[in-house]
C-alpha cells in the first residue's frame, strides 16, 4: 500500500489505519471515533488527510480544449484562481468520475480526481489528447504532493489569525501561497457541508505546513479547535450534505442526468465558443429529449433507529420504485438518512415509501429535499 506524507502524523495521534484505493489511510482515531470526529467537524474543525485523491496537472496551449472535451462543465469561462466541480463521462453518458478543476493560468490547470479512478482517468485523458492531436503536457503529481483539508465552522476564523487573504476567498476560489521555498495551493471548496480550506503542497513541505496550520493548538486537548478526522466521518458528513460519491450515486453505468448534479452538466456546450462537445454529450441530450431519466437521486428520512444499506430496494405498495445508494445514521440530526435512485414521479417532499431490508422486513421513509444538513454560507 502507498503511504501519504502524513503517515507519521496519523500514527502519532493513534489512527486506525485501513486500506483504501491502494493507500493506507486513517479510518478514525483511537479515543475519539467516527461519531465524535463527525461532531468535531460540525461544531469546530477537523483535519483530514486527503492526499490519496489524484492530482493531475495539465499545461500547454491545448490544455483548455482537452478539458472541455473531457469535462461536462464549461471550462473556457473559468477565471484564473477559480475551481469548478464537473463530471467526466463515457460515451454512453455514464460517469467515469467527478472532479474539481483548478484554473492556475491561461494554459495551466490542475484536476483533482477520486483515488479509485486516478489511473483510469489518467489513461482516459491521454486517449483524449491523442485522439485530438492536442499539445498538452500531463503530469500526475499525486505521489509527489499532499492534500490536507481543514473543515468546520471555526476553521476560517482560525486561518484568519495568520492570513488576511485566505478568509477573503470566495467559495470555489483558490490562492497560490509561498511557505519558504514551497508553493501551496489553498482552495475553499469542501466535501462535508461545512466551510473550510484544502491545501495542496509538495510532500517535503508537509511537516512544516502542519506545524504552521496547527500552531498554538494542542489538537490532543478535549476542547481543541482542530482535531484529526478520518475517512469514516468524512462519509457521514458528505451524506448529510447530500453530496454524491463514486460507486454509490455516480458510476460508469449511471446516467449523469440522474445523479442530482445537473448544475455540473452543460448540455449546450457545443453551441458556445468554438463548439467543443464533451464526451457523452450526445447520449445525455438524447436522454433529455426522451423526457429525462426515469429515476433520479432523492433524499430519504427513515423512521425509527434502523438504518438502510446501499443496494436495498425502495418500494411503494407492491411495486419497486427505486434503489438505495447511500445510507447512515446521521449524528447531527439524530435520525437515519439515505439517498437513493427514486422514480421521478415520487420526488415530492413528504412522499412515503418503504425500504425492503429482506426477510419480509421493511423501513418506512419519507422523501426529503437535499441536502439533509443545511448551513448558512457567508462566502
Amino acid at each position: 500500500m502507498l503511504r501519504t506524507a502524513l503517515h507519521a502524523f496519523h500514527v502519532e495521534y493513534g489512527a486506525h489505519m485501513v486500506e483504501f484505493a491502494g493507500w493506507e489511510m486513517p479510518l478514525y482515531y483511537k479515543g475519539a471515533g467516527t461519531t465524535a470526529e463527525h461532531h468535531q467537524v460540525r461544531t469546530s474543525g477537523g483535519i483530514f488527510d486527503v492526499s490519496h485523491m489524484g492530482r493531475v496537472k495539465f499545461t500547454g496551449r491545448h490544455a483548455r480544449r482537452l478539458l472541455e472535451r473531457a469535462c461536462t462543465r464549461r471550462i473556457s469561462d473559468m477565471e484564473i484562481g477559480q475551481c469548478r466541480y464537473s463530471l467526466v463521462c463515457n460515451e454512453a453518458g455514464g460517469v467515469r468520475d467527478d472532479v474539481i478543476v483548478y484554473r492556475v493560468d491561461d494554459d495551466q490547470f490542475l484536476v483533482v480526481v477520486n483515488a479509485s479512478n486516478r489511473e483510469k482517468l489518467v489513461k482516459h485523458f491521454d486517449q483524449v489528447r491523442a485522439a485530438g492531436d492536442l499539445n498538452v503536457k500531463m503530469e500526475d503529481q499525486t505521489t509527489s504532493t499532499s492534500m490536507v483539508a481543514l473543515q468546520g465552522p471555526k476553521v476560517i476564523e482560525r486561518i484568519g489569525q495568520f492570513s488576511r487573504e485566505i478568509p477573503t476567498l470566495k467559495k470555489y476560489r483558490f490562492a497560490v501561497k509561498n511557505l519558504l521555498v514551497a508553493k501551496l495551493i489553498v482552495s475553499r471548496t469542501g466535501y462535508t457541508g461545512e466551510d473550510g480550506i484544502e491545501v495542496i503542497l509538495p510532500n517535503m513541505a508537509v511537516g512544516m505546513a502542519m506545524k504552521y496550520l496547527t500552531q498554538g493548538v494542542d489538537i490532543k486537548a478535549e476542547q481543541a479547535i482542530l482535531k484529526p478526522a478520518g475517512l469514516g466521518c468524512r462519509d457521514t458528513l458528505r451524506t448529510e450534505a447530500g453530496m454524491p460519491l463514486y460507486g454509490h450515486e455516480l458510476g460508469e453505468e449511471i446516467n449523469a442526468l440522474s445523479c442530482g448534479v445537473d448544475f455540473a452538466i452543460t448540455l449546450d456546450k457545443d453551441q458556445m465558443d468554438k463548439g467543443e462537445k464533451f464526451i457523452g454529450q450526445d447520449a445525455l441530450k438524447q436522454t433529455q429529449a426522451q423526457g429525462g431519466p426515469k429515476r433520479k437521486i432523492a433524499g430519504l428520512m427513515i423512521e425509527g433507529q434502523r438504518s438502510a444499506r446501499p443496494g436495498m430496494v425502495i418500494k411503494q405498495g407492491a411495486g419497486e420504485v427505486g434503489l438505495i445508494s447511500s445510507a447512515c445514521p446521521s449524528p447531527t440530526l439524530g435520525k437515519c438518512i439515505a439517498m437513493g435512485f427514486l422514480d421521478v414521479a415520487l420526488h415530492a417532499p413528504g412522499t412515503t415509501v418503504e425500504i425492503d431490508t429482506g426477510r419480509g422486513s421493511s423501513l418506512t421513509a419519507s422523501v426529503t429535499p437535499l441536502p439533509f444538513y443545511k448551513i448558512a454560507k457567508k462566502a
